[in-house]
């Protein structure tokens, strides 16, 4: 039997044997996303985590001078209530003299320049300071209240913040950021 004859009772040109390749084809991509599956669905962020998304916080308590910090994605977040004098350091320092000029405030365009305003939580709540608590050297926790600017502190590798969060000396490459957040009430920040 010839190749012409094979086709001959099949007008469209297809036979048994590609119906079986093109079936064994199909099985085997399934059989591999099946298998694929389960390592593909843990990378997924589990209901805790998502849960986290945003949180709600309560800073009726924290009067001037305060700080409160909360876990957020499982990350920590610097809530400030500055005082009169650390809002007025912060706005006396030039804008040339910061070390990154970039105001790094997820609530403002990327290219907001760093003025203390642009770091606060804004007109009318300039005391105010929400930041996530860690360095953006290598990621350690500054300590508040500290160092040669009265901010932040990385005692891991000597990064000075200042009391607006703005790195002023050491190897830290940006200011800390500032995550997306907003008041829902006087009270009541709400970040995510």
């Amino acid at each position: 039997m010839s190749a012409t004859d094979s086709t001959e009772h099949h007008p469209t040109g297809h036979t048994r044997r590609d119906f079986l390749y093109v079936a064994t084809g199909v099985a085997g991509a399934v059989g591999a996303a099946a298998a694929v599956w389960p390592f593909i669905d843990q990378m997924r962020p589990d209901a805790s985590t998502r849960a986290l998304a945003s949180i709600q916080v309560d800073v009726s308590a924290v009067e001037p001078g305060m700080s409160l910090t909360v876990k957020w994605r499982g990350r920590p977040v610097f809530i400030r209530n500055r005082t009169e004098q650390e809002i007025a350091a912060a706005n006396e320092v030039p804008l040339d003299q910061l070390k990154d000029p970039i105001a790094r405030n997820e609530n403002l365009p990327a290219d907001e320049p760093a003025t203390d305003l642009a770091r606060s939580a804004g007109e009318g709540r300039e005391n105010w300071l929400v930041m996530l608590g860690v360095c953006t050297h290598l990621g350690c926790v500054p300590l508040g209240q500290a160092g040669d600017f009265g901010g932040w502190f990385c005692p891991c590798h000597g990064s000075h913040y200042d009391t607006a969060g703005r790195i002023r000396r050491g190897p830290a490459p940006e200011n800390m950021l500032i995550p997306t957040y907003a008041f829902v009430s006087d009270t009541v920040i709400e970040i995510g």
